[in-house]
C-alpha cells in the first residue's frame, strides 16, 4: 500500500495502459472484420470476394478499387437487398479512411450478410500502398 502512494503516477500508467491493451484485444475478437490492402487482395484474388465502396458517388468517382460496386452509406439500408445474392461470397466494404465503412459493417450483417469485412485504413491506405485505383 505504501508502494500504490509512493508511485501513483507509475501505478495509474499500469492500469489505464493495461486497460487499453484489453480493450484492443476484445475489439479484435469482436469480429470487428478489419482487413489490411494485403489481406483484402488475397480475399478477392483467393475468393472472389465483393468489393464494395460506401462513399458518395462524387467521391466514388474520383477513384475507387478495381471492379468496386457503389452504394453510399446513406443508401446502404434500403438497398442491402441488392447484395443479398452475393451472402456466400466475401464482401470487402471500402470508403476513404475506413470509418464509414467500420459503420456499414453493422447494416451488412443486420441484412445477414455475415462475411463482410472493413478495408482498415480504407482508400487512404490502399494508394498509400500503391494498389491499383481506377476512375469511372
Amino acid at each position: 500500500m505504501e508502494f500504490i502512494k509512493q508511485n501513483v503516477f507509475l501505478v495509474v500508467i499500469t492500469v489505464v495502459s493495461g486497460a487499453m491493451l484489453i480493450a484492443e484485444l476484445l475489439r479484435g475478437r469482436s469480429g470487428a472484420g478489419g482487413l489490411t490492402p494485403v489481406e483484402a487482395t488475397l480475399l478477392i484474388n483467393r475468393e472472389n470476394a465483393i468489393v464494395l465502396d460506401v462513399r458518395d458517388a462524387s467521391e466514388f468517382a474520383t477513384g475507387h478499387l478495381p471492379n468496386a460496386r457503389n452504394i453510399p452509406l446513406i443508401d446502404l439500408e434500403k438497398r442491402a437487398s441488392e447484395l443479398s445474392k452475393f451472402k456466400s461470397k466475401p464482401i470487402i466494404v471500402v470508403c476513404q479512411t475506413g470509418a464509414r465503412s467500420n459503420r456499414a459493417l453493422a447494416t451488412l450483417k443486420a441484412a445477414g450478410l455475415e462475411k463482410a469485412y472493413n478495408l482498415t485504413g480504407g482508400l487512404a491506405l490502399w494508394r498509400k500502398d500503391n494498389l491499383p485505383v481506377v476512375k469511372s
